[in-house]
């Protein structure tokens, strides 16, 4: 199992941070409540804490920008348009077919061999890949920017969207656009474009409209 984006990502160091400082605020509180003699810090203290406060500030924005930009970056990117309608009868047309189970919070992509892999979908440059989602507790978005490609997801429903991958390699962003709770900003993964690009023919069967259920 491929676990691309690890437990220790940006998000889930900000998130334990909050944690942290919200348990240290809520035992401060409680000592100051309970203690006889007032405490007064110093302004090393004081000057400290405001630094570290500023950092924390500094690195969620960095953190913000950088996405920002990264997303941005693909939306304009020649890659951009490889949706639409494809030619072909059935599952026969694609290249790839991948069944993919969104979950809090995480997507687990089941290839056409039922070999599984966490949070990373691995295809080759050029290739049509269809993804039939489903998932398995609450709604869930499933989103590829590269691709222009968004959907939802029902708990009881079936989604089937399709993508031409990218031509170029690398490692394109897929995530939830649906707020599923506290560990929503988590529910990444990503599509891994590598290997040789595809150049297998295919056949014209007639046309099917993208994003069919």
């Amino acid at each position: 199992m491929e676990n691309a984006l690890g437990i220790w990502g940006p998000q889930a160091v900000m998130m334990a941070v909050t944690a942290s400082f919200t348990v240290l605020g809520m035992g401060m509180l409680l000592a100051a409540v309970f203690m006889k003699k007032r405490w007064k810090p110093t302004y090393t203290f004081e000057l400290g804490f405001i630094a570290v406060m500023l950092g924390l500030v500094f690195y969620a924005d960095q953190l913000s920008v950088g996405t920002y930009a990264a997303y941005q970056e693909n939306l304009n990117a020649d890659e951009k348009k490889v949706s639409g309608k494809y030619t072909g009868k059935g599952e026969a047309a694609f290249d790839r077919v991948v069944t993919v189970v969104a979950f809090q919070w995480g997507f687990a992509f089941i290839n056409e061999k039922k070999q599984m892999s966490r949070n990373a979908v691995v295809v080759k440059p050029g290739e049509k890949v269809l993804f039939k989602i489903v998932s398995n507790d609450l709604i869930h978005g499933f989103n590829i920017p590269v691709a222009q490609i968004t959907a939802e997801i029902d708990p009881d429903g079936k989604r089937e969207v399709w993508i031409k991958a990218p031509d170029k390699p690398g490692k394109y962003l897929i995530q939830c656009v649906n707020y599923c709770g506290v560990g929503h900003t988590q529910m990444k993964a990503w599509l891994v474009v590598k290997g040789d690009a595809h150049s297998a023919e295919r056949k014209n069967h007639g046309e099917k409209t993208n994003g069919g259920a």
